[in-house]
């Protein structure tokens, strides 16, 4: 991968203009797009499989009246006089609100047919709404035209008050606020001080912005497709600033390195990108993987919220490695101040005048190790009292009560809150199916007095059958609001009792519904999928870090380290949100429950960027380890050298997180600030300062992984290393010539599994017709395998002209063609069309003898034109040499040393006649 991304950025950084191009292209397609397509945000949302939405689509087709979007205009007397007196003013403002285009109901509370909820203090009363239920969203004409008569009710100045809540308020809305652009600048001033240059600094806010607005005009066009709510944008945009700016950090911070060192601007961006842009490829990767992996839920709405979010992730990774290495490109040496440059020329003339690096990381990592096993036990003990508030932490869906103080919505929740109590807000509905009583007038009184004797039930609104008579709805107000734990016993226990009414009642397919039993049925299948869900990430953590370090214990240390940094997380948002501490300073809108799908969300974001923490730090740390076998030297080296980038990214990472608490939605803002925690958590007391104290304790065990893992498990190449091997490949060529087939130091695992062969190391050059020749046949066809791609080294490197393998395996079996055994010689008419940069490899040269005798001219005219040939054969026969017209042009590869001795080099230059 990394020899593919180090192409790509220098192709970039040359051609600047053409990506600028083609970002701005995208940019201008996908808007005119959504501006035809989108549909608009809708928090509307429906959740399979659970009683509650079967209930309401049972309302919607059955009993349309209820089943719509609905709202209440609750009516005040300001002055504490009774609310009758007002019984004109209330019945003009209800007579105007019918009129309203897309309203279907607009009932007089004072109607003795359709009467209203009055207070206990008769200085209140409630008149519904119900909207048009062909409806799919609240049109803004129909929302204006209702507030604009309840404020002109409440400025006639006659001491009646007028609000306006339920659904038809609740209009989706992105939450911004400036504190989000505060975020933004406090990130470039982290940048400014890193790169120590404001110019280098604006590159990746540019990059990240122009990611973000790729994939919010993505999301607006995917409006046309999914139901997208409004908290979305706003958590995919505070997931893609972070994660763009991050990315964008780690390959300019390379960059700079380089530069600084003499190399070529142009070298120095592909070096980059090939370098720090596979650990953007590893991390981006595992985030959008968590984000994606929110389906586990099966609640439709959060799995969109968890792929959009994925996908601002995406773009800000196809933006860090495209996008940037074009505008590194454009600036070239200019991207630092001119002292910086003339210092970098001092630097090259006199290695001794290069500063020297600041001792403090080298304290900070030195008193982390010095006593690791109390290292490790304060950081156990401190983060698990922080996490403890976590138990007491309450989830549930947001109501009208989280929204923005003085919103319509807020204003009316609060009002009926104060007269009516909490349980008003919290209406639950009760359906049946009476189709087959002969009085259901009566059986819906009976079953409204069952409801009724249910402990926690307050009031009950409506008992009444449909139109048809084949439906009875029951509309109940419990004693407590919404998120309270008794009214989801009543819930619970309006579902417990649900059979035994059915029986004693005659009727069938009682369901609890209702926006709260909506609520409380997502929090409880968010609630039973976090389990899964950690599993998932955990798992998941643990085979991408064996995979990529090699190792068993730095997985299992990550793993754990990222449970504390969540639990940590979840601790301070409790008491924030729950213990109301410090939510005056952060302008929390509410305290109380938060958001249920935040330990899922959190979970699977704190996991990408933990991880991400990891491979900057630990890399460093195995690189040195793999140098000098010194654990502990390693784990200081590698400390000091990666720690400033993640210093800086973390850093990063929290301002914009921290942005997103005050001023957004009260859905975003616990999110944000678990996600601002738990970096802060994750990066400088776990991954900075436990990680060290484990690596120190276990010593060179840490470096320990099972052979057999080692042979399962894939190789990752996070940090480029595959680069060091391309380059010397590069330089190589240049001195020898090109080459179809080169080795590298190859071992060759065997086709039986039985030992290896190699090291291997050699040359096959365009144009040439080798024969393997060996009577050990798994050895032969172990050498075919890994000439023909199929067959990855188990150590050193094959290039198939510049493909590496492994790591560009697929490229590489572009490049040739494999004819197993028995199709060699049917197969060489063919094989004089293909074209003439092909490897072609030929199991068995039998096949050969036993096609006509043109078939050897045919291959020496393939490789007259450049083909290379590959031939597996026991020994060489006569017979074949002599249908050839240049028969110097066949080497023979003998294997027999190879069988005996395992590492002898492979020997290219033995001719076809010495082996003879």
């Amino acid at each position: 991968m990394s020899s593919t991304l180090y192409r790509l950025g220098l192709w970039a950084s040359r051609s600047p203009w053409k990506v600028i191009g083609a970002w701005l292209a995208i940019i201008v397609l996908a808007a005119a797009g959504a501006i035809t397509a989108g549909k608009g945000l809708d928090d509307a949302f429906s959740v399979p499989g659970t009683e509650a939405q079967e209930g309401l689509d049972s309302l919607a087709t059955r009993f349309p009246q209820l089943g719509g979007t609905g709202g209440q205009i609750i009516f005040v007397s300001e002055d504490g006089s009774p609310i009758d007196a007002h019984e004109k003013e209330v019945a003009n403002a209800m007579g105007e609100a019918r009129h309203v285009q897309g309203v279907e109901t607009a009932t007089n509370p004072f109607d003795k047919d359709t009467p209203g909820e009055k207070s206990d203090d008769g200085t209140a009363i409630i008149a519904n709404i119900q909207l048009d239920p062909d409806l799919d969203a609240v049109p803004k004409k129909t929302l204006d035209s209702l507030t604009d008569i309840v404020d002109s009710t409440t400025e006639a100045d006659n001491g009646l008050h007028a609000y306006i809540g339920g659904q038809v308020t609740m209009t989706p809305e992105m939450g911004m606020s400036i504190m989000e652009v505060l975020g933004v600048i406090a990130a470039l001033i982290v940048l400014s001080i890193v790169f120590r240059a404001v110019r280098s600094a604006f590159i990746p806010i540019v990059t990240a912005i122009t990611g973000i607005i790729v994939s919010m005009i993505v999301m607006f066009m995917g409006t046309s497709i999914f139901t997208i709510s409004s908290a979305t944008p706003t958590l995919a945009l505070m997931l893609g600033l972070a994660v763009g700016i991050d990315y964008s950090l780690f390959i300019v911070s390379r960059h700079l390195d380089q530069l600084r060192s003499g190399l070529d601007p142009y070298e120095s961006i592909a070096r980059a990108t090939a370098t720090s842009g596979s650990a953007v490829i590893f991390a981006g990767l595992t985030v959008v993987i968590a984000l994606v992996g929110l389906f586990i839920t099966g609640i439709p709405f959060i799995t969109v919220m968890g792929v959009v979010s994925a996908v601002a992730v995406a773009c800000n990774v196809l933006a860090a490695l495209t996008l940037l290495p074009a505008i590194l490109g454009l600036f070239g040496e200019r991207i630092r101040p001119k002292r910086q440059r003339q210092r970098t020329a001092t630097q090259a003339s006199d290695p001794s005048a290069r500063p020297r690096r600041t001792p403090l990381l080298e304290r900070w990592v030195r008193a982390a190790i010095r006593f690791p096993l109390v290292t490790i036990l304060v950081v156990i003990v401190g983060l698990g009292a922080v996490a403890l508030p976590f138990k007491d932490l309450e989830l549930a869906l947001p109501d009208q009560g989280t929204e923005d103080p003085g919103s319509y919505g807020r204003e009316a929740y609060d009002i009926v809150t104060e007269k009516f109590g909490a349980g008003h807000n919290a209406t639950i509905m009760l359906t049946a199916d009476i189709i087959n009583t002969e009085d259901p007038l009566g059986v819906m009184d009976e079953l409204k007095r069952d409801v009724l004797a249910i402990d926690g039930v307050d009031s009950v609104q409506i008992a009444t059958p449909n139109m048809g008579a084949d439906m009875g709805v029951v509309v109940l107000r419990p004693t407590e609001g919404p998120t309270s734990e008794r009214t989801k016993s009543v819930v619970d226990e309006l579902r417990a009792d649900a059979p035994q009414w059915e029986k004693d009642l005659g009727i069938s397919d009682i369901k609890v519904t209702g926006s709260t039993a909506v609520a409380i049925d997502i929090a409880d299948r968010l609630d039973k999928a976090l389990l899964p869900f950690t599993i998932f990430v955990v798992g998941l953590s643990l085979v991408l870090l064996a995979m990529v370090f090699r190792s068993i214990w730095v997985p299992l240390k990550a793993a754990a380290g990222f449970l504390l940094s969540a639990g940590a997380a979840f601790g301070v948002t409790s008491m924030v949100f729950t213990y109301g501490w410090g939510a005056d300073l952060l302008q929390a809108k509410a305290t109380g429950p938060v958001i249920a799908f935040l330990p899922i969300m959190t979970l699977g974001v704190l996991f990408g960027l933990a991880m991400d923490y990891e491979v900057f730090l630990v890399t460093r740390m195995r690189e040195e380890y793999m140098h000098t076998r010194d654990a502990r030297q390693a784990i200081m080296r590698g400390f000091t050298a990666s720690a400033p980038v993640v210093i800086a990214a973390a850093a990063i990472m929290i301002f914009i997180f921290a942005g997103f608490i005050p001023g957004s939605m009260y859905m975003i803002q616990p999110i944000a600030l678990s996600l601002a925690v738990g970096v802060f958590v994750d990066a400088f007391v776990v991954r900075m300062t436990l990680v060290p104290a484990v690596l120190a304790l276990l010593g060179d065990r840490a470096w320990h992984f099972p052979a057999v893992l080692d042979r399962l498990l894939p190789h990752l190449d996070v940090e480029g290393e595959g680069l060091g091997v391309a380059l010397e490949h590069r330089e190589w060529t240049a001195a020898k010539g090109t080459s179809a087939l080169r080795l590298r130091d190859v071992e060759i695992p065997r086709m039986s599994g039985r030992g290896q062969l190699g090291p291997l190391s050699g040359a096959i050059s365009p144009g040439s017709i080798t024969l393997i020749a060996s009577e050990d046949v798994d050895a032969r066809a172990s050498v075919l395998a890994l000439f023909s791609a199929r067959l990855e080294p188990s150590a050193g490197t094959l290039f198939v002209y510049d493909r590496q393998v492994p790591g560009e395996t697929g490229a590489a079996q572009s490049h040739v063609e494999l004819y197993p055994e028995g199709r060699g010689g049917a197969s060489a008419h063919a094989l004089v069309r293909e074209r003439d940069s092909r490897i072609i490899v030929i199991e068995s040269l039998s096949d050969l003898l036993e096609a006509d005798d043109a078939t050897p001219q045919r291959l020496e005219l393939l490789a007259a034109h450049g083909a290379t040939i590959v031939i597996g054969q026991d020994a060489l026969t006569a017979s074949f040499t002599e249908r050839l017209r240049d028969p110097a042009r066949v080497q023979v590869l003998p294997l027999t040393a190879l069988v005996t001795d395992h590492t002898d080099p492979l020997p290219l230059n033995t001719d076809a006649e010495a082996y003879a």
